[in-house]
């Protein structure tokens, strides 16, 4: 199976998506393809991987995102693969509003399970594809932001930006 691979510059760094016939199998801020490829799934690793400049829509998304409107990457389909909780805690996530974060206790609420505060964080953890499913949406209870993959500093970025 082959994958293609594009990296957008973009104002917290370079932003790299891997993706396969038009859906994301991981994405975040690198340059480093190695980066990316530990958080897919072994099932849906591609054998070969090709650089491309442009990935229409997942590129215009992304574009979009950093133009200051978030919802078109929202509808750019995402393949992720894991078990049950974890496949419905990450669809759940596309539907947290930009500008309205959540708190791990609160998104374990909304994946059907109020007791599953650390299966949420770990739905979070193992998510290839930030962006497009938006875990930096997750704060902690007190308010701060928790971890981010790809650093508090993006995080924090991200969050601003669609506070605004």
């Amino acid at each position: 199976m082959k994958a293609e691979l594009l990296q957008l510059a973009t104002p917290d760094g370079p932003f790299t998506v891997l993706a396969r016939d038009g859906m994301v199998l991981a994405s975040g801020w690198t340059a480093s393809l190695a980066e990316l490829t530990g958080q897919v799934h072994p099932t849906l690793r591609p054998a070969t991987v090709e650089e491309v400049t442009d990935l229409g829509g997942i590129s215009s998304a992304v574009e979009a995102f950093y133009a200051g409107d978030p919802e078109p990457a929202m509808a750019v389909p995402v393949l992720q693969q894991s078990g049950p909780f974890r496949a419905h805690a990450w669809d759940v996530l596309r539907q947290v509003k930009p500008g309205s974060p959540v708190t791990y206790t609160e998104y374990a609420a909304l994946a059907g399970n109020p007791r599953a505060v650390r299966a949420a964080a770990s739905a979070c953890a193992f998510n290839a594809a930030a962006l497009f499913v938006p875990c930096h949406r997750v704060i902690r209870t007190d308010g701060s932001l928790g971890g981010f993959r790809w650093g508090l500093r993006i995080k924090e970025s991200l969050l601003a930006r669609e506070a605004a």
